[in-house]
Parts: C-alpha cells; sequence; structure tokens
C-alpha cells in the first residue's frame, strides 16, 4: 500500500510535468500579444464650387480668366460660406456679380490615423456666369458628395443629385454615368456630367455635378465664357494600415536558470520562462525550431520525475 502510495504520484508527476513543459511553450507564444504601430494620418478635402472659366470680352481682344472657388477646405477643417461674388475688370465697370447663391453650402475634411474623410451638401443653389445677370446657368435643389477612407479598407465615394435640375432656364433630367446635352438658342450649351465617383485602393474622390460651360451673352460687354465648374467635390487618401510588429514574450529579470537540482515542478516552469525571452536566432542556426527548448524541457522533467520514483522505491524496499 505504501509503495503504491509513492509511486503513483511520482509517476503522475512525471507526467503532468513533461505536459506541463510541452504545454507551456505555445501557450507562452499564443499570449504574446501582437503590437500595432500608428499610421500616418490621412488626407481629405473637400469643395462646394470651382470655377475655371475663361470670360472674352466683346471683340475678343482681352480674356479674363475666373478661376474662384467657394468653400475649399482640407482636412481638418469646415466652412459654410453660402455666397460667392466675384469682379472682372472689363465686365459690367468692375462692379462684383454674384457667382453662387446657395441655402446651404458646406464642406468639411477630417482625418485620422485611422479614417479620413471629404464632404461636402450644397442645396437651392444658383450658379451665374458673367453677362447672364438674371438667367442661371444651373439651379438645383440639392447636391452631395462623399469621400471615405478607412485604413487597410476599400475606399468609398459617393456623389448624389436630389431634386429638379434647371439650366439656362429648362428643367432637365440627368442621365447617371453619362453626360446630358442643354442647348438653349441665342444663349449658349451647357453639357453635363453627373456623380462622377472614382476610386483606388488608397483613394477615392466623388462630384456631384461637373458643367462644361458655353455662353455668348451679348450684354455687358461679354462675348463668350467657356470653361468648366465643379459643383460638391470631396476627396480623400487612407491613412497608413496599422503594422505588426513582433512581440516578444515577457521575461522574469530575477527568474534563475533551469538546473538540475531544481524540484521537478519548478524547474520546467522557470525554464520555459528564460526560454521565451530568447529570439529565434540561434535556433534557427543549428537547425532547431521555436519548439525544441520546450521539447528539450520536458525530456528534462521526465528523467528527472523518472529517477526521484525509482530512487524512493528503492529506499521503501530496502
Amino acid at each position: 500500500m505504501n509503495g503504491n502510495t509513492f509511486r503513483m504520484p511520482a509517476r503522475r508527476l512525471a507526467t503532468v510535468a513533461a505536459a506541463t513543459a510541452l504545454a507551456a511553450g505555445p501557450a507562452t507564444l499564443a499570449g504574446a500579444g501582437s503590437a500595432h504601430a500608428t499610421g500616418d494620418h490621412g488626407r481629405a478635402s473637400a469643395t462646394v464650387l470651382r470655377t475655371g472659366l475663361d470670360v472674352s470680352l466683346l471683340n475678343k481682344t482681352v480674356n479674363v480668366p475666373l478661376a474662384v472657388t467657394l468653400n475649399e477646405v482640407q482636412a481638418p477643417e469646415s466652412a459654410e460660406k453660402t455666397a460667392l461674388t466675384a469682379r472682372l475688370d472689363g465686365v459690367d465697370g468692375g462692379k462684383p456679380f454674384s457667382v453662387l447663391r446657395a441655402d446651404v453650402a458646406e464642406a468639411k475634411a477630417t482625418a485620422t490615423a485611422e479614417r479620413s474623410e471629404g464632404s461636402t451638401t450644397l442645396a437651392r443653389a444658383r450658379l451665374h456666369v458673367p453677362g447672364l445677370p438674371l438667367l442661371s446657368v444651373i439651379e438645383v435643389q440639392e447636391v452631395t458628395s462623399t469621400a471615405t477612407c478607412e485604413a487597410g479598407k476599400q475606399p468609398v465615394a459617393d456623389a448624389n443629385l436630389l431634386g429638379p435640375v434647371t439650366v439656362l432656364g429648362k428643367k432637365v433630367t440627368l442621365t447617371t454615368g453619362g453626360t446630358t446635352d442643354v442647348k438653349v438658342p441665342g444663349v449658349g450649351e451647357v453639357r453635363l456630367d453627373l456623380s462622377k465617383e472614382e476610386t483606388t485602393s488608397r483613394t477615392a474622390a466623388a462630384t456631384a455635378l461637373e458643367l462644361k460651360v458655353s455662353v455668348n451673352p451679348l450684354d455687358l460687354n461679354v462675348a463668350e465664357v467657356e470653361g468648366t465648374v465643379t459643383l460638391a467635390g470631396a476627396t480623400c487618401e487612407s491613412p497608413a494600415a496599422p503594422a505588426d510588429e513582433a512581440g516578444q514574450p515577457p521575461a522574469k529579470a530575477d527568474a534563475p536558470p533551469a538546473d538540475q537540482d531544481a524540484e521537478p515542478a519548478a524547474g520546467p516552469a522557470a525554464d520555459v520562462k528564460a526560454q521565451g525571452a530568447r529570439t529565434g536566432t540561434d535556433l534557427a542556426e543549428t537547425g532547431g525550431s521555436s519548439s525544441t527548448p520546450y521539447l528539450a524541457a520536458g525530456a528534462a522533467a521526465l528523467v528527472l520525475a523518472g529517477g526521484g520514483a525509482l530512487l524512493l522505491t528503492r529506499r521503501r524496499r530496502g
């Protein structure tokens, strides 16, 4: 009875010690958390209106550019100005004239290490060009655009036009993904592109409306106005995706190295902690793998436990 009492704990102790040494290695590696490096901030911009128009005076001897913007912002910034006026030398005596008026004209751009976004909203807006003070080039009920870029995800671009659209006094129906031409005799022509959306692996751009304008008013000493107008534009660029850094399992500074004199239950545990703090460079050079220390510790524990059990048995018999 007493002999079995000593032998059974010794065998169990050997089994438990070996299992602990073999299982502790993978557990230690699995418990080493991955650190994430914070990426660079992304970029974003938003513009309610941008014009690139060339205004020719009556005899076309003088060309005056009309390049103006309303609520053009870059992250992190926002703007809500709802009206834009301009002055051009030689046009209506240099008096200011209205380019755009709207009830709502918002532009917002944000950028963090995780996400960047540009967005615009334009509601109940009327666009004018020199020579047409009473007739709007275009009137829109509401247009919006959003460009969203998240780290590690596909960028998204979205542009929408809501409600009716009037071009040079005519109500029109716009087609998605195509162009619409509006011609008014004696006034001019406007070509519209609706909802232009572009994305790459890290960027997105959305434009609610892009107009190609060609009008020829005969008053205010203006012969012709040509160029482009962009309404509700937004862009973004993704922040750098977080990079995983190889984390190392923590090692106790005061943990003594395992030796043959250590107790069977404590020796493998201490040896596993010390091995877990090493890098795998020397193991790779000798042909070993990251599990080699744990297998060695398990074998050592098995030998020690078996020897202890044998010694106890002999003493008991003697």
